[in-house]
């Protein structure tokens, strides 16, 4: 059997069908295929490259938009000659007012605009040629904010605390919910500060609020596209109370401070030269203020001029002035208050300048 070639049948040279043999069978040979009415039989080219689709691997999962973006999906397949390439929404044609699609040799773009919501499903692309095929699918979502929570409820106050219940968004702008934002507001101020976010439940407890301030609360819902854009605000408000507080003043226990005199430094025995004037000291502790007697020789000096006596905080000093021979002796401090009495001695020498 003689053959034509691709390149022959293209620049359109006649072709010859002779009878084949039984061996000419084994060879590639291309069909033909009887016309309409009887007419001439078509030549099919052989099939040099089966259908084959090669799916990014950005879209083998969920092809997730908002609403408003751009899709522009490209699929490149190989296919020797060039095949038939549709596309299908949910196993129903395309929406060509909205939805364009553009075939090449070795790919195909989806597109639309706008994306809508209606937009979401299972997108088949079919590269056929013949009885061979191709299909793939992806699944495209175009998401939207959600819209607020419902009937938010301010359900009971205690002490600083405030408990909050809501219900779940009617719309859930196509795509799961990530969790609640709850927001908070003095009346005072009226400023909105954030108090839980990414919270899952619907129900709430909201702590460590003002004593004294009113409080208003708001919900908002949150997806992948962010917040929903409004919020639930609570109707009624939360009041902290001030708590009764009672002062009980305790009784001061007046310490007694009384003591009997005691010396807590004593005097100490000193020499002396005559003409030269001398001074002793000691300390007493005592209260009330003692009243404090010197003596010399166990005889009262108390007015005598040649001696003065000083006290002040405790100390107790006497001084005697140009001492003589006779001055020398044991001199005595005493001192007395209510609660009893304290004495201490020392002796004094006199001795004549050298």
């Amino acid at each position: 059997m003689e053959s034509a070639t691709a390149p022959e049948v293209a620049l359109g040279s006649k072709l010859k069908v002779k009878e084949a043999s039984l061996a000419d069978a084994e060879g590639p040979q291309p069909s033909l295929r009887q016309g309409p009415c009887g007419s001439t039989p078509q030549l099919l080219l052989p099939v040099e490259e089966h259908p084959k689709i090669r799916l990014p691997r950005s879209l083998r999962q969920t092809y997730i938009r908002k609403v408003g973006d751009t899709v522009n999906l490209l699929i490149p397949f190989q296919c020797k000659p060039k095949p038939q390439v549709t596309w299908t929404h949910d196993g129903c044609a395309l929406d060509t007012s909205r939805v364009s699609v553009r075939n090449g040799e070795q790919d195909s773009i989806l597109f639309i605009r706008e994306a809508q919501r209606a937009d979401s499903g299972r997108y088949q692309l079919c590269v056929q040629l013949g009885e061979l095929e191709a299909t793939t699918t992806v699944d495209i979502l175009v998401i939207e904010r959600p819209g607020p929570p419902r009937s938010v409820k301010l359900v009971d106050v205690w002490g600083s605390n405030a408990t909050l219940e809501w219900t779940a968004p009617q719309d859930t702008g196509n795509t799961a919910l990530l969790g609640y934002t709850v927001q908070k507001a003095d009346t005072k101020s009226g400023l909105w500060f954030t108090v839980l976010e990414h919270y899952h439940r619907t129900s709430c407890v909201v702590s460590d609020l003002i004593v004294g301030n009113s409080y208003a609360f708001r919900v908002f819902a949150e997806n992948q596209c962010g917040l929903s854009e409004t919020a639930s605000v609570t109707v009624d408000l939360a009041h902290i109370q001030k708590a009764a507080t009672i002062y009980k003043t305790k009784q001061f226990a007046q310490r007694d401070f009384s003591e009997a005199p005691k010396f807590t430094q004593p005097l100490v025995d000193c020499t002396t030269v005559t003409g030269y004037h001398t001074q002793l000291f000691c300390c007493v502790r005592a209260f009330p203020k003692p009243k404090i007697i010197w003596l010399k020789n166990k005889i009262n000096i108390q007015g005598n001029p040649k001696y003065r006596a000083l006290s002040h905080l405790g100390i107790c000093s006497l001084e005697i002035r140009k001492p003589g021979p006779f001055d020398g002796g044991i001199y005595t401090c005493k001192a007395i208050n209510a609660l009893g009495e304290a004495s201490v001695d020392c002796r004094v020498d006199v001795k004549a300048p050298y």
